[in-house]
């Protein structure tokens, strides 16, 4: 029986290592909610990733 070797390796996990990151999640009413803050955040922000979620 052969064994499979992780296509991950140690030097891939070093490079791209845990880096402490914050966040915020705001909760909007409708999805015109959702756009109206996106597009504000982008313009009030634009250099921080934005990240769009729904449940």
């Amino acid at each position: 029986m052969s064994t499979k070797t992780s296509p991950v390796t140690a030097a891939d996990l070093a490079k791209n290592a845990y880096k402490q990151q914050y966040g915020i999640i705001v909760i909007c009413s409708d999805e015109a909610q959702q756009v109206a803050v996106y597009e504000a955040m982008k313009q009030q922000y634009p250099n921080n990733k934005i990240k769009v979620v729904t449940t």
